[in-house]
């Protein structure tokens, strides 16, 4: 398969056997498509070359942000780093997802950061009672 610049030069050769003369309106107007063609070809060679220095760099860069992230998180960067529980509350107004985590749940209630409502949480633990002071469950001792 041929490349763009082999087959601008196959067309200049073509036009060359033609024996094209500039003088006439045809000859001018083909002669300039060509030369066209052939610097058209020069531009997007400069572009694959700047485009295969810029994909090493990205590489590069890359590389580099694997070796960051590895230090900085570890070898367990899918893992949770927090043992506090995520909460999905949707508002009843405007159907936002809101995301909570047990601190924010203290406080029982709090605006919807979308819309304003005012949010009451009430929750029950996972063992089912409703948490007071008497429960038998380990549920008071977080």
């Amino acid at each position: 398969m041929m490349t763009i610049a082999e087959k601008v030069a196959y067309i200049k050769g073509l036009a060359e056997g033609l024996s094209l003369d500039e003088a006439t309106k045809e000859g001018k107007i083909l002669l300039a498509i060509i030369d066209l063609l052939g610097d058209m070809s020069d531009e997007l060679d400069a572009f694959d070359e700047a485009y295969d220095d810029l994909a090493e760099q990205v590489d590069a860069v890359d590389e580099d942000l694997a070796r960051l992230e590895d230090d900085f998180y570890g070898d367990d960067e899918d893992e949770e780093y927090d043992d506090d529980e995520v909460y999905e509350v949707e508002c009843p107004n405007c159907h936002d997802i809101i995301y909570l985590d047990e601190g924010m749940l203290e406080e029982e209630e709090m605006n919807c950061p979308n819309c304003g409502t005012r949010l009451e949480f009430e929750f029950e633990c996972d063992c089912g009672c409703d948490c007071d002071d008497d429960c038998d469950c380990d549920c008071n001792d977080k």
